[in-house]
């Protein structure tokens, strides 16, 4: 007598979102918190079925580029996350900068690690760093530890919780990291250039809003851009560009990697569709850095993302207390960063839907990847039998973002795209197969998301 397979714990019903295609009528089946399957049609046996027919059902986006403790430490996690899982974000990739310090060796991290566990409403994986002077040694035991990336930085915030790397030591660490098989980014900002422009813009009385991106100008990005990029052709490091606001960045990109080096750099979402008059609007709740660009720029940094010259794109998410963004006549006094994670999938959906592109764009450059990039590939970032269970559920139709509906700490609930017409919204998200929200509330518990370390030592570079 043949036995009769298993039903499946999860079927979820809507149309699939691939990296390169859509299914209509498609079913992924769960087993196990991971994708045992995916199909077109009637569904298979399942103990349950969400149906989300009508609807598009993405793999849970991957943010490459966010900052859970730079305001509040730690703790900060918990809210970030939270409103990740509202956001349709599974996978958070967390930058080292945390408050009162950096996660410098292993020591650090493993402590952040505890606080993840304890923490997170979905899954995060972590980036390490260095010290200002002596912390290069550390960076085997960070490896090794699971960070899946490093970040180093040409501009300084703080010394100590966000240092500027002088030459010879971003060299050496560059060295290190290569023999860990894992990305370096660097946050590429010349600092020498843009302290000189903005101490003679409060010595002119110039402190408005617009003085923001005229005190970090695109020269700023590219000179940072062909430092970091020398120094990764010399030392064989995979080095990234944190953040290109510039499709000059990525050009030179490109032309480091014909060669023969492993140049590669993200743009967030950001930069693809705010301008420096955006900026004028929103004063201090639109400060970040680098500072949004022209109308021009923005076309041109999207001609590099279809071109496939961007890695993936980012958010940069930053969740600094309302009273740190409000301009009141200084400009350079405002803190630095953007909320934009809970975000991330409607506006991105958006963005691709007004220019009539498909959404399996969404899918390669905010889930697979930024996975692939950072050693996730094939746990995260795809709907692949054997991949994590984890989905992002869009409804269309006509909806406007509301800050206040954020779900993280109160005075983070703030955000640039604040009343933005938005084309979807996140329906629901799943991780490892559990339903986190459900499009009006988050489900899951602090703790239910997990650390995920690095998968595998080795990098990823499209040679495109």
């Amino acid at each position: 007598m043949t036995e009769q397979p298993q039903p499946f714990d999860l079927v979820v019903q809507g149309t699939l979102v691939f990296s390169d295609h859509l299914l209509p009528d498609g079913w992924v089946a769960v087993r196990g918190g991971a994708i045992a399957g995916t199909g077109q049609g009637a569904p298979p046996p399942a103990r349950q079925v969400a149906d989300h027919r009508g609807r598009l059902v993405l793999p849970g986006l991957v943010d490459g580029h966010m900052h859970t403790g730079s305001a509040v430490g730690f703790p900060g996690i918990e809210g970030a996350t939270s409103s990740a899982a509202a956001g349709g974000v599974t996978t958070c990739v967390d930058m080292p900068y945390d408050v009162p310090q950096a996660v410098t060796d292993a020591t650090i991290f493993r402590e952040k690690v505890g606080w993840v566990e304890r923490l997170a409403h979905v899954d995060v994986a972590l980036y390490g760093t260095i010290r200002k002077t002596g912390g290069v040694d550390a960076i085997a035991g960070l490896a090794e530890a699971g960070a899946c990336s490093f970040k180093l930085s040409t501009y300084e915030y703080d010394a100590n919780r966000f240092p500027r790397i002088d030459h010879p030591t971003m060299v050496a660490a560059f060295r290190e990291i290569a023999k860990t098989g894992r990305m370096v980014s660097v946050h590429n900002e010349d600092q020498e250039l843009v302290e000189q422009l903005t101490a003679a813009a409060r010595a002119e009385g110039r402190t408005d809003p617009i003085m923001h991106c005229r005190t970090r100008p695109p020269l700023a990005e590219s000179m940072a851009d062909l430092e970091i990029f020398e120094m990764g052709l010399e030392t064989g490091a995979h080095v990234h560009m944190a953040h290109s606001s510039l499709s000059r960045g990525f050009d030179i990109a490109a032309d480091f990697r014909a060669r023969g080096g492993r140049a590669t750099g993200e743009t967030c979402l950001q930069y693809l569709c705010m301008t420096e008059d955006d900026l004028i609007r929103l004063e201090g709740f639109g400060k970040c850095n680098p500072p949004f660009r022209t109308a021009a720029e923005v076309e041109r940094v999207w001609d590099s993302l279809l071109s496939g010259r961007v890695a993936y794109v980012s958010t940069d998410h930053a969740p600094w207390p309302r009273e740190r963004k409000i301009y009141r006549g200084d400009i350079f006094a405002v803190g630095a960063g953007l909320t934009g994670m809970q975000s991330f999938a409607p506006v991105l959906f958006t963005l691709l839907a007004e220019r009539g592109l498909p959404p399996s764009l969404m899918a390669l450059y905010a889930a697979e990847r930024p996975a692939r990039f950072h050693g996730l590939f094939p746990k995260k970032g795809a709907l692949a039998p054997g991949a994590d269970a984890d989905l992002c559920v869009l409804e269309e139709g006509d909806f406007t973002f509301d800050a206040a509906d954020i779900r993280d700490r109160e005075d983070a609930r703030w955000s640039p795209f604040d009343g933005r017409r938005l084309r979807a919204r996140v329906a629901a998200t799943y991780l490892r197969g559990a339903c986190v929200w459900d499009g009006g509330s988050v489900l899951a518990r602090p703790g239910t998301g997990r650390f995920v370390p690095r998968q595998h030592a080795h990098t990823y570079i499209d040679a495109g």
